[in-house]
């Protein structure tokens, strides 16, 4: 069935409402992580100040999700028929979005939670130093090149893959194409094509993090017997198994559609739902939990240092794995190693009141 304006308009529509409740949500997480740092440092909760460790990099995987969710405003159908842009911006405009998003965004997304998993099994290294939160940003975006530079190369070299000028090899248009010329009730726009290559090379990269995302929280789990606490491991572990590989799908399967049908605008948009589903989660689990629970926390101060780790132990509920030496035993057995308080609280912490 052929486009009408009121198709672009209603996904477009519905498209910006999400985007506004992720932004809106990410800004709320930023703000209660700022309140958050700022309240254990004018208050010297010290106790609590020792989980606020990867508090920037929780605030860069909200930005990159940001960054993601705007990005998928510019390819919206509604917007090039609103813009008034010429049709030579509008092509501009979706390799653009492909390099920023597919290329960038994504991957950076991705990488982010990784590291966000992964600090807790890295406690003996300092993962809670503010050069650990320097050094993971710079990882970040140094294993994000590869796949930016991949993704840079396939749009910048769109013509010569399809037989253009100087090409060396000829491949059908749906594996490199960024963009399809359509008429929509009598205007002629470029509509956001998703190229097969670049969503193949997408697909290669997030199989390899799930992957070992699927290990660190296998990990996790071995540290964690608090069927609260489980419960939120087995919620990430899902919505990276779940939303990741339905927007590769749905990315792929928009090829068999010509961008001028109602099923390419249904798959695109399946495409974007998964992976806002998975950014909701993420945040939701990754940071303003934490900082929730933490905050919970926040009447407990240092008078002892023993004692008060007891206390909030036994305020959190944390049921750990940890082998407990002597001085353990004679506070109730309820004191563990640094690296597993941190798991419990700083990622999945459900506090008992």
């Amino acid at each position: 069935m052929p486009l009408t304006k009121l198709v672009p308009d209603a996904f477009g529509v519905l498209t910006i409402s999400l985007v506004a409740l992720l932004i809106l949500l990410g800004l709320l997480c930023i703000a209660y992580s700022f309140y958050f740092q700022s309240h254990v440092r004018k208050l010297a909760f010290t106790q609590l100040g020792y989980f606020t460790g990867p508090w920037i990099i929780r605030i860069t995987f909200i930005l990159f999700a940001i960054w993601w969710a705007l990005g998928e405003i510019f390819r919206l159908s509604l917007f090039r028929l609103l813009s008034g842009l010429d049709l030579r911006w509008q092509q501009n405009l979706c390799k653009w979005y492909i390099v920023s998003n597919l290329g960038f965004a994504e991957p950076c997304l991705f990488l982010t939670l990784m590291f966000l998993l992964r600090a807790p099994l890295k406690m003996e290294s300092g993962a809670l130093s503010g050069k650990w939160n320097r050094n993971t940003a710079c990882y970040t975006f140094l294993y994000c090149l590869p796949m930016l530079a991949l993704q840079l190369a396939l749009v910048l070299s769109e013509s010569r893959l399809n037989g253009g000028s100087g090409s060396y090899v000829k491949l059908s248009r749906p594996f490199t194409r960024t963009y399809s010329r359509v008429t929509i009730d009598h205007a002629e726009v470029a509509l956001c094509t998703y190229p097969l290559l670049s969503t193949i090379i997408l697909g290669v990269f997030a199989a390899v993090l799930t992957t070992y995302l699927f290990w660190l929280g296998r990990q996790i789990l071995k540290l964690v017997i608090n069927k609260r606490l489980q419960k939120r491991v087995y919620t990430l572990i899902f919505s990276v198994f779940s939303f990741l590989p339905l927007r590769i799908a749905m990315l792929c399967l928009s090829v068999l559609a010509s961008a001028d049908k109602i099923v390419f605008e249904a798959l695109s948009f399946l495409a974007f739902l998964s992976l806002f589903c998975f950014c909701v989660v993420s945040i939701s689990l990754l940071v303003y939990f934490p900082v929730s629970d933490s905050m919970a926390l926040r009447g407990l101060r240092d008078i002892d240092g023993d004692d008060s780790r007891a206390v909030t132990e036994e305020r959190s509920g944390a049921l750990l794995l940890a082998p407990q030496n002597e001085d353990s035993l004679s506070l109730r057995g309820r004191r563990s190693s640094s690296q597993e308080r941190y798991v419990e609280l700083s990622l999945f912490l459900e506090a008992e009141n």
